[in-house]
């Protein structure tokens, strides 16, 4: 068994080897987003409402070569943000894209990036609102460590965005990963060699190899890059989860667990929906039985992303009419081809408004509230809160 310490330079090792993520830089802010990264979409997706400020900060915790960290910029300009990462080589790029691309120049707030292991996120001054942390943690020799660390960070009703490893999903990775360091055998820890070997390895299996049909069917279009093949079969460190260890991951944070960013991929119905005898078999269940039967019956999920929180976050509930008409709506910071009755909403799913929505969502300006809107288009409270439960319009209550 080696050294934690051990184990984290061989990340870092391999990091510099491979930069990661290996997307190009660009001349211009990035196409598309992630609603995720976006600080209202975030908030509202949590709580139900449009956030009070948008003047926070934020923490891109194992932020590689900034990807994401360009996101956080370009989508919340007011908002103050600290890459960290435990690579050097990956941290140059980050600070190059971010130049490059234009979108620290529109960017009001400081913009900083250090090279600091997770483990060690308590040095950082001061606490973050939104703390961001994607494919990170279950790199880490001691992950729990590394969640603990961080949730110290979180000031009081933060929330904290995650996205780690699911082991169904990856079982035929996890084979690829031990075939490779078998072969590799002393030469482990030599990342390009290790590349070497799973190319060949793939390009030598029969053609209806279990292996080789997964990664065709999942992987090849982002593993055609030796920095992508070289983070997903030949890291030197890797945790994935179940629905039981993930959640005694979240139990040692001592954060509150807010829910699934994908929850659609977590409703039974979706898997058995058409036999109404199990949908009603499964009532009873807690949520975390219910997660894992979904997991069960669905072994392509081959990652968890969700939110957490440290407690207190008001959660807003709109089901009092009084409190829906004195909200102040606008719409949706996050959806692509408005203004149009065709669009598509803050997770990318196509939307048909009939005319009525339409009028509605066009009467979401910010300053309108939603009883004024309603009175005004001859409408009930019940399209406003249809919207809002959509997350097509935000709402921001009465103070």
């Amino acid at each position: 068994m080696t050294h934690p310490s051990d184990r984290q330079q061989a990340v870092r090792n391999l990091y510099n080897t491979y930069p990661f993520p290996p997307e190009p830089l660009l001349d211009e802010p990035p196409p598309g987003y992630n609603w995720r990264w976006h600080w209202q979409a975030a908030y509202n997706f949590c709580t139900g409402r449009k956030p009070s400020t948008d003047k926070i900060r934020i923490l891109d915790a194992g932020c590689g070569t900034g990807v994401g960290t360009e996101y956080l910029i370009h989508l919340n300009p007011a908002a103050e943000i600290v890459g960290i990462d435990l690579s050097e080589g990956a941290l140059e790029v980050a600070e190059k894209r971010c130049q490059q691309s234009g979108v620290r120049d529109h960017h009001t707030a400081p913009v900083t990036f250090k090279r600091l292991p997770i483990e060690q996120a308590t040095e950082l001054e001061g606490e973050f609102d939104l703390i961001n942390c994607v494919g990170v943690l279950h790199h880490m020799p001691d992950p729990i460590q590394g969640i603990q660390a961080l949730a110290q960070k979180l000031a009081p009703g933060g929330i904290f965005h995650i996205f780690v490893y699911a082991e169904l999903g990856r079982w035929e990775i996890q084979l690829m990963q031990e075939a490779i360091a078998i072969l590799q055998a002393d030469k482990r820890g030599d990342y390009i060699d290790g590349v070497k070997v799973g190319r060949q390895i793939f390009a030598n299996l029969p053609e209806n190899s279990r292996l080789v049909q997964y990664d065709k069917e999942r992987w090849s279009l982002e593993n055609h890059r030796d920095a992508s093949f070289a983070d997903m079969y030949v890291h030197p460190q890797e945790v994935d989860y179940n629905i039981k260890t993930l959640f005694e991951l979240i139990d040692a944070s001592g954060l509150e667990f807010v829910g699934f960013s994908n929850p659609q991929f977590w409703e039974l119905e979706r898997l058995v929906g058409k036999e109404p005898e199990l949908i009603e078999r499964a009532k009873n269940l807690d949520e975390r039985s219910r997660y894992r039967l979904i997991e069960l019956l669905d072994t392509t999920i081959s990652h968890y992303e969700f939110f957490l929180c440290k407690p207190p976050l008001a959660k807003m509930d709109w089901s009092d009419d009084q409190t829906l008409t004195e909200a102040t709506a606008e719409v949706h910071p996050c959806l692509n081809g408005w203004p149009s009755q065709s669009l598509f909403d803050y997770d990318y799913q196509l939307v048909s408004l009939n005319d009525t929505e339409f009028q509605f969502m066009q009467a979401c300006d910010g300053t309108k509230t939603i009883g004024e809107i309603s009175q005004a288009l001859g409408v009930g409270l019940d399209l406003g809160r249809s919207l809002q439960a959509r997350q097509l319009i935000m709402l921001t209550p009465k103070i």
